[in-house]
């Protein structure tokens, strides 16, 4: 199965991290792609780079995103409490967000990983009718583009 490629703004949201964050952040997103080819992506650049996969056009209905950090990637469950995690992978102890921390490669491949992503994609709000073709929307954080214009108009 051939997934579509990452969107170029969000490689770009990407190159502030070390070559091996970014490598996990797009491992883990090939992931959830090849589970549930047919969700869209909606990326934030918050304190984080985030990214959020649904069926439907809300981002609000995310069945799983991925959050990129410094040192590891987060594969996270927005109603992760209510999931079962017989292998206790989940951590977090908010009423319904769970993650999975991701260190190297190697952790996606850990028994149970495919079975949340399986176990949320299940849960997962669907449209009613013909499902839209997937999308990317990629939103850049406010101050970013900001500290950009004021560095273009010093120039």
């Amino acid at each position: 199965m051939r997934l579509r490629p990452p969107d170029p703004d969000y490689l770009k949201l990407l190159l502030p991290y070390g070559k091996g964050i970014q490598e996990l952040a797009l491992a883990a997103r090939k992931l959830i792609l090849e589970e549930a080819p047919e969700s869209s992506e909606f990326v934030y650049e918050v304190y984080t780079i985030a990214n959020h996969f649904t069926f439907t056009e809300r981002p609000s209905d995310a069945f799983v995103f991925t959050t990129t950090h410094a040192n590891w990637v987060n594969l996270g469950f927005n109603f992760g409490s209510l999931l079962p995690d017989p292998g206790a992978l989940l951590l977090g102890e908010g009423k319904w967000i769970r993650h999975v921390r991701i260190v190297e490669a190697t952790d996606l491949d850990a028994p149970g990983i495919r079975e949340l992503v399986r176990a949320a994609i299940a849960q997962a709000e669907r449209p009613e009718g013909a499902a839209g073709k997937p999308r990317i929307t990629v939103k850049r954080a406010q101050s970013v583009r900001k500290r950009s214009a004021v560095k273009r108009s010093r120039k």
